[in-house]
């Protein structure tokens, strides 16, 4: 069994108890077994804490967005490696131990990319599946995003961008590049449950993302204009 250096993986949760305990079965039956679940919780008022306590004894309360709990995460972690999750996703099953070996073969890479597959169910998530197919599924560079970091990377780019949340995931890997490091990609996958169960929560979760765009699109200076 392939114990290796020890891997954090971090997940920020607010209200995920119909979700959170497949995400971390998930982690618990992965074949790499050197890990640390770490839960960064934004008072919950459901039972996703209660669920956490089966996997982990890690568990803190921090606000008030998604950046600000993951870099809190990793300050609260000893891994050499950082796996940032949400509790809607479920990894396969060999999916740390890829990273694992993909950043520990290649120096140059400073964090990896793990391509994603909706799982929806309702009318309104296979619309949203459907939209995610079409760069998810074979990848795409503009939208492709890192999850799983060297510490050394992460703490050299200072984390996440607490200014932005929403596209921080695309600023973060931005930052990856821009440093002078390397974007991996494994061949095993994550599942993403969509979880959207109208037109109206769909608008609204593009309303919120949207806030912070941009933050984003002035810092990266990208243009709105096609040349």
């Amino acid at each position: 069994m392939n114990r290796g250096q020890l891997v954090s993986l971090i997940l920020t949760t607010r209200n995920e108890q119909d979700v959170i305990g497949k995400a971390l079965l998930s982690i618990a039956s992965q074949t790499y077994k050197n890990i640390e679940i770490i839960i960064i919780d934004n008072n919950s008022k459901d039972k996703t804490c209660q669920i956490a306590k089966k996997y982990t004894k890690k568990i803190f309360t921090f606000g008030p967005e998604r950046s600000a709990q993951r870099n809190f995460g990793a300050s609260k972690s000893e891994g050499k490696y950082l796996f940032f999750l949400d509790a809607d996703l479920k990894l396969t099953k060999n999916v740390i131990n890829e990273c694992v070996e993909l950043i520990e073969e290649n120096n140059k890479i400073g964090g990896i990319i793990i391509p994603e597959l909706s799982v929806a169910t309702k009318f309104w998530e296979k619309i949203k599946a459907f939209e995610r197919s079409f760069y998810n599924e074979e990848g795409d560079a503009i939208t492709d995003a890192a999850r799983f970091f060297s510490r050394k990377v992460f703490e050299k780019i200072k984390g996440y961008d607490e200014e932005i949340t929403g596209p921080e995931d695309w600023d973060i890997t931005d930052r990856v590049y821009g440093s002078g490091y390397l974007i991996g990609k494994t061949k095993s996958k994550i599942y993403h449950y969509e979880r959207i169960s109208s037109l109206l929560s769909l608008m609204k979760k593009k309303f919120y993302y949207g806030l912070n765009a941009h933050r984003y699109i002035k810092k990266q200076k990208i243009s709105l204009l096609s040349s």
